[in-house]
């Protein structure tokens, strides 16, 4: 089945071109100029993604998001023109899962999108314990465990051990960690993920787990990699 998506723009030009840009791409599209309409749609259909513009006639774009949160977990990517801080430190402290500044290109919402509909299909896996290294991975405690040891693992580091895990071999570029594991876009200047990585390095070793390392790939991103079993 295509991917839903609820559009919620009142530009009239802008909504046709998002909508059209979609459309192209194999999604089903349903196209809305205001926060009523908006939120009958999502009362009488379920959606897989939500594009909600912030300034909006009737409701405005946070107070739908609130509507949206009190009703369902679909994933919600706000956009909006003002770029000022408050508004974006709103619009994820109300449950948006990404943020995207006006004006963007469609090659930058495609890789959100893309990178957005990626970790919720991760996060929706059956929650299994698997193994890494000889470490299980716990998800019903969102931790790692080794030799009966629990790290103590922070939700951000316990996503980035299982992104990392669930792409064996593979280095994972810091733009998708960036969406995946911290749930923001990746900027140069942004230290976050490598605050994580090592805070996660260091309690894997806590728990006698040096094997299991977190290797920086130059100009690729991270990978995991068992020594063990090299």
């Amino acid at each position: 089945m295509p991917t839903s998506l609820l559009l919620v723009e009142d530009d009239p030009r802008l909504r046709e071109d998002l909508q059209r840009h979609f459309l192209n791409r194999g999604f089903g599209v349903n196209a809305c100029a205001t926060g009523p309409q908006a939120l009958n749609a999502v009362q009488h259909n379920g959606f897989d993604l939500v594009l909600l513009d912030i300034m909006l006639p009737g409701l405005d774009g946070l107070s739908l998001l609130d509507e949206l949160r009190r009703q369902q977990a679909v994933p919600v990517i706000l956009m909006s023109a003002l770029g000022a801080e408050q508004d974006r430190i709103s619009g994820f402290t109300r449950g948006a899962d990404d943020y995207l500044p006006k004006p963007f290109s469609l090659a930058e919402l495609d890789a959100r999108v893309d990178a957005l509909m990626r970790r919720v299909a991760f996060d929706r896996r059956p929650a299994a314990p698997t193994e890494t290294g000889k470490v299980m991975l716990d998800q019903d405690h969102q931790d790692v465990i080794h030799h009966g040891k629990a790290a103590g693992l922070t939700a951000s580091e316990f996503r980035l051990l299982a992104t990392l895990s669930a792409h064996p071999g593979e280095a994972l570029s810091k733009a998708f960690l960036y969406q995946t594991v911290l749930h923001r876009a990746y900027t140069r200047l942004d230290r976050g993920l490598d605050v994580h990585v090592c805070n996660l390095r260091r309690k894997l070793a806590d728990i006698g787990a040096q094997h299991v390392q977190i290797q920086a790939v130059r100009g690729q991103g991270y990978i995991l990699v068992d020594t063990e079993h090299l």
